[in-house]
């Protein structure tokens, strides 16, 4: 797997010299309010780091999505207002900037000592961010740091090729990581490639056609692969059960049968619900009350639908956590947005919670599981990246990591 060794913000030299950094300050806002910091902390350390090395710390990111260029809401001026609070003592600019780089933050960054902060608009106010044609707004990012150094820490942007997250790269002379991208390539990409045994892969979430790519890659790496969540049904009916309304992808029926044969094949575990909390109608609201049963996996009623694993499942996944030394989970067992529906989710983050194996959250739907459920403290670690971690899962490149120096 590429990046698992890249040039490092503790292997480059920054005093008195200008260095762009990409993070992820993607945050949730409410009514202009950050409801939700954990971005701008996560990346407190490497920015720490190059303001006590004298660098120019000049930082942009993305935050939303945009449709018609600068729209007032999804601004960064939340965040630079509470990088400022995080950040004591030192300076935080805000370049309040429609183009990104004009010529408010031009003067901005003119006026920078070492150990001064900039943080530059949202990066997608410039649609071509996003575009084959980017590389325009590439060299004007690279141009506002002398073309000097560039540091990415968005693991959670890695696996878009974006002008902030790749194509600035083509035009500086030097490039790393930053500490957060560090530990995400350290923990997931040596979670996957060089795992200490037994290797235990747990894959929930609703849709088999999100994980095509990682349960089979998953299934050539780990010694037991767990699979939970609405996906589950799919590999259920595969094996001529009956799955009621539970959600199905009929199309990947025969994807299913092959994931059963190749893990048969390479004489590793492949775990399925043997028992499935259903309820006759899907919540509405998502958290509303509900009335559960719990039935044997070839026993659902014509009727009614899976949303959790049941508590034979629970006690199963649980003890197989028991004897592994590194897990890897990505995706919730049920419908965890609901009390009643998260108990399965809930028996696996306790699992989970309670071994001293490695254990590696893959952001997205997980982490915010985990996260919700308190458990986040006992966790190895936790990936900020959603889709950037199921790529790295599925054993892709990210463009984001490979464009960086090696060592």
């Amino acid at each position: 797997m590429a990046g698992l060794n890249k040039v490092s913000v503790d292997d480059i030299s920054v005093k008195g010299k200008k260095v762009l950094v990409r993070c992820d300050f993607n945050v949730p806002l409410k009514d202009g309010v950050i409801t939700n910091d954990n971005r701008i902390t996560a990346a407190l350390p490497t920015i720490k780091k190059l303001v006590s090395d004298g660098g120019k710390v000049v930082l942009c990111s993305h935050l939303g999505k945009p449709k018609n260029g600068p729209e007032d809401k999804f601004s960064l001026a939340p965040v630079a207002k509470r990088l400022q609070e995080l950040m004591e003592g030192v300076k935080v600019s805000f370049a309040k900037d429609d183009s990104v780089v004009g010529e408010n933050a031009k003067s901005c960054v003119a006026a920078m000592n070492e150990g001064d902060i900039v943080l530059l608009e949202n990066t997608r106010f410039r649609g071509s961010e996003e575009t084959k044609n980017g590389e325009e707004f590439s060299k004007e990012l690279a141009a506002l740091v002398d073309n000097q150094v560039f540091v990415m820490d968005a693991f959670g942007s890695a696996h878009r090729a974006h002008a902030s997250t790749a194509g600035v790269t083509k035009f500086v002379k030097e490039t790393a990581v930053g500490y957060l991208m560090q530990k995400e390539i350290k923990y997931l990409g040596n979670a996957v490639e060089d795992p200490v045994r037994p290797f235990v892969a747990i894959l929930g979430g609703a849709k088999v056609a999100d994980k095509l790519n990682v349960i089979s890659n998953l299934l050539e790496k780990c010694d037991t692969l767990i699979i939970g969540g609405g996906m589950a049904y799919t590999f259920l009916k595969a094996k001529g059960y009956e799955i009621g309304t539970s959600l199905v992808d009929d199309e990947k029926l025969d994807y299913c049968r092959e994931m059963l044969e190749k893990a048969d094949k390479l004489g590793k575990k492949l775990l399925l619900p043997v028992d499935t909390t259903i309820v006759k109608d899907f919540p509405d609201p998502i958290d509303a009350e509900v009335e559960t049963s719990v039935v044997d996996s070839d026993k659902i009623p014509a009727d009614y639908m899976g949303l959790d694993i049941g508590t034979k499942t629970a006690a199963l996944y649980a003890e197989e956590v028991k004897s592994a030394k590194t897990v890897v989970w990505n995706g919730p067992m049920g419908v965890f947005e609901n009390p009643i529906l998260a108990k399965g989710t809930l028996a696996v983050a306790k699992a989970l919670a309670e071994t001293d194996a490695t254990t590696v959250i893959g952001g997205g739907d997980s982490a915010a599981a985990v996260i919700n459920l308190g458990f986040a403290d006992k966790m190895t670690h936790i990936s900020t990246g959603g889709g950037a971690s199921l790529e790295y899962l599925e054993g892709k490149v990210l463009p984001g990591i490979d464009v960086i120096a090696d060592k």
